[in-house]
């Protein structure tokens, strides 16, 4: 056998076994294995890895898409049980500007709150959603977009008299969530 087409056999078999690897991720996955339990055996197929939602890089442009969304509605009036468009509560606007981007989430910032997966505050990315507490009860919810001097600025919709705005966090008292499949 010549050493050309042994070295040629040697460097196709990584490739074959990533896509080999990403073709029993993908049917794993529509099987409905949940996220937790898709992997692959190279980074390279992390493109085609179905999460139950889509591919991630669709759910990372739908995050974003979320952020552009809740960023086009700053200025707009607080207004208790808003949804939009042009008028909003906290949990409104979050439930709106993903909404828009294509993804589903409850009404009121309790029930968002069990709909995300909750991540430590050292691993919050832009669109993260940060959800207030007072007593054990969650009574607001925003969207992270970045730190600023180490303290989270979020979007949110606060109450009556104060538009949709950028702010530092203010509080403790809060948890954050993520809609990525991380």
């Amino acid at each position: 056998m010549p050493a050309t087409s042994r070295r040629l056999r040697l460097t196709a078999l990584p490739l074959l076994l990533a896509i080999l690897s990403a073709t029993v991720v993908l049917t794993v996955g529509s099987a409905g294995a949940s996220t937790a339990d898709l992997s692959t055996a190279s980074a390279r197929t992390t493109s085609v890895i179905n999460t139950g939602d889509g591919t991630l890089q669709r759910r990372e442009r739908r995050i974003r898409n979320a952020v552009q969304v809740a960023r086009n509605q700053i200025g707009d009036p607080y207004v208790y049980g808003a949804a939009g468009p042009g008028a909003f509560d906290c949990s409104g606007l979050t439930m709106y500007a993903y909404a828009k981007a294509g993804v589903r989430l409850p009404r009121s910032s309790d029930a968002q709150a069990g709909a995300v997966r909750r991540v430590k505050r050292s691993n919050l990315h832009s669109g993260d959603l940060m959800f207030f507490t007072s007593g054990g009860s969650v009574y607001h919810v925003g969207i992270f977009l970045k730190r600023r001097g180490g303290r989270p600025i979020i979007l949110h919709s606060s109450y009556s008299g104060r538009p949709v705005q950028r702010d530092p966090v203010w509080t403790n008292n809060w948890f954050a969530g993520t809609l990525r499949p991380r």
